[in-house]
């Protein structure tokens, strides 16, 4: 049987250059995620798979190099992988493209363009995070009332809302307590020095001392 060593189709550099590039690239962009991330799913778990996800990718594109027929059969044993993880943040899945971007720039010998495209894309991440770049100032409070099914309750929650409010919308309509009573979904914006506090009152006083809920970003209010 003649077996035939492939290995002599990479040099020693090519190799070297290859896993520590993207070895150092792929941990610069794992670094700036830690660093810029923000909510509470941060996974470590996460951040080290981005690193191992940009050498793979970088050594499957030293493997192929212009070999169409490694490059379809790569394509059909990859396809019978399938991940069941949900990406929490889609922020996530622009890191993935990234060290996967990165890893075939390394992996086809690109090592100035990965270099380059890593600094100037990170810093760019780095920018929109620091300065808050995109952020829509604004910010919406949910307003649950629970009311009589008469309509004229639904009236007299939307002139409080119209005192208490720079614009509400309503959402949803549903009942409660089998027909008993009807809940009331509505998206808004308070006026300047109204609290949520103060809306929930006024809403207790027109709604026959059914619950009032009163939801933001930061805080929830409950009667």
């Amino acid at each position: 049987m003649n077996l035939t060593d492939l290995s002599g189709t990479f040099s020693v550099f090519d190799v070297a250059a290859t896993l520590a590039l993207s070895f150092v690239l792929s941990a610069a962009i794992g670094w700036v995620y830690q660093r810029t991330h923000r909510n509470i799913s941060y996974s470590q778990s996460y951040v080290q798979t981005l690193v191992v996800i940009g050498m793979v990718v970088a050594v499957i594109m030293l493997v192929v190099g212009s070999n169409i027929a490694r490059a379809f059969a790569l394509v059909g044993a990859l396809s019978v992988i399938r991940f069941r993880n949900a990406i929490k943040e889609t922020r996530d899945v622009g890191f993935i493209f990234l060290v996967m971007a990165i890893g075939m720039a390394v992996g086809t010998r690109f090592y100035l363009l990965a270099a380059v495209a890593t600094a100037f894309i990170l810093l760019v991440v780095f920018l929109m995070q620091r300065f808050d770049w995109f952020k829509l100032d604004i910010q919406r409070q949910v307003v649950k009332v629970q009311v009589p099914p008469e309509a004229r309750y639904q009236q007299d929650v939307a002139d409080v809302l119209v005192r208490t409010t720079l614009e509400f919308e309503l959402v949803s309509v549903e009942t409660v307590r089998g027909g008993a009573l009807t809940e009331l979904f509505y998206s808004v914006r308070l006026k300047p020095g109204v609290t949520t506090t103060e809306i929930i009152g006024a809403l207790s006083e027109i709604n026959s001392g059914q619950k009032v809920t009163v939801l933001t970003g930061y805080d929830q209010s409950d009667m």
